[in-house]
């Protein structure tokens, strides 16, 4: 089965930098799309989820507006990762992150959870100010 598995979250301070990596291990098709999201550390994943990113199979990109210019999101197809860059990092980024895969793709909005139908379990990314 296919598998999503985050890593890279820790402490930073506001300002510094961090990656995220979201690796896709089992039978994913080669034409999968992949995005990242964002919940509060004491919320919900359920209920509380925030688009920050995502990338297409095709390598289009997504960004939320408030993460636009300070995150940047590539791919290694080779190992099957996404990463997520993180720059300029504000203590509002305190979040836990999760990737998600769409693996059976049919044109629907990056943004949306209900797109993705693979989960991570989330890693926590703590930004002091």
């Amino acid at each position: 089965q296919v598998r999503l598995e985050e890593s890279g979250g820790g402490s930073a301070q506001a300002g510094e930098s961090l990656r995220l990596a979201c690796e896709v291990s089992g039978p994913v098709p080669s034409a999968h799309n992949v995005g990242w999201f964002r919940h509060p550390v004491e919320k919900d994943r359920q209920l509380d989820l925030e688009f920050v990113a995502a990338i297409s199979w095709t390598g289009t990109e997504t960004f939320a507006d408030d993460v636009q210019g300070r995150f940047t999101i590539s791919k290694d197809n080779g190992k099957k990762t996404v990463f997520l860059q993180m720059n300029n990092l504000k203590p509002e980024d305190t979040a836990v992150y999760v990737c998600a895969c769409e693996t059976i793709i049919a044109g629907r909005p990056p943004t949306r959870p209900s797109t993705y139908d693979i989960w991570g379990l989330g890693t926590q990314v703590t930004i002091s100010s």
